[in-house]
């Protein structure tokens, strides 16, 4: 927590074995160039930048330049309002930036809850959603991304609650998507993140998950279009069947 410069190098190392390794979609964790742990909003806003004008997103736009996408969370700030942020930056361009809707234990002190639907954004020919952390509860989320296209959900986290994981296998299979999850390790302050960052594939298989106390580059090798075939049974086609007049008291507002 603080250590803008420490984080910054640390990410560098990741990006750099990330080039070395050819990895050209890369999913960091949620608030990676501040930490999440904050004392008090003014620490909140000490540790913030602008996207992509602040030097935590030229970084990743640098990685980005040579047919690369990278999804990183970033404490963002915006005028004066903070917001705890999902920026992709792909071929050296801001792609998409997303807001989290859902905020979690004491965020609402530090940032403003978006606003606005999750994004969705084309890269490579496929197409790419986004959410962060405890957006995973709301599944909501994932169908909102999967109804506007998306392929692959890039999902950076800082999670503490041991249910997530098993949670995104959850909402692989119900949305016929790929998952890609980035979590914290270790502590900070009055937290211990869980790790065991993942990729899930529409067929609810775990197709990587690391420990947790794993630090480092994992990858899998997929093709986002098998995001495309949503049947469940030879009959059964998982956002055809849905019955949305059904659904109503989703969106009631009580």
């Amino acid at each position: 927590m603080g250590d803008l410069a420490g984080n910054m190098r640390k990410v560098e190392s990741l990006l750099g074995s990330a080039k070395v390794n050819g990895v050209d979609v890369l999913v960091l964790p949620e608030l990676a160039n501040s930490g999440y742990v904050f004392n008090s909003r003014d620490e909140a806003i000490g540790l913030s930048e602008e996207v992509p004008a602040g030097p935590f997103s030229k970084l990743l736009q640098t990685f980005s330049k040579q047919d690369r996408l990278v999804v990183s969370g970033i404490c963002e700030r915006e005028g004066t309002n903070l917001y705890n942020s999902a920026a992709a930056l792909g071929n050296g361009k801001l792609l998409a930036t997303y807001h989290k809707v859902h905020l979690f234990n004491r965020e609402g002190e530090w940032f403003l809850p978006g606003d606005k639907e999750p994004p969705v954004f084309e890269y490579g020919g496929f197409k790419f959603g986004l959410m962060i952390c405890f957006d995973w509860a709301f599944p909501e989320m994932a169908r909102v991304l999967t109804l506007k296209g998306a392929q692959v959900i890039l999902h950076p986290a800082n999670l503490v609650l041991p249910y997530c994981q098993n949670a995104m296998i959850t909402r692989s299979v119900e949305n016929r998507v790929f998952t890609a999850t980035a979590n914290r390790i270790g502590r900070e302050r009055s937290m211990t993140f869980s790790g065991v960052s993942q990729v899930t594939s529409p067929r609810g298989e775990v197709l990587v998950r690391v420990g947790a106390m794993d630090e480092g580059l994992f990858w899998v090798d997929v093709n986002p279009s098998d995001a495309d075939d949503k049947m469940i049974t030879e009959y059964n086609h998982v956002l055809n069947d849905r019955r949305p007049m059904i659904y109503k008291r989703l969106t009631r507002v009580s």
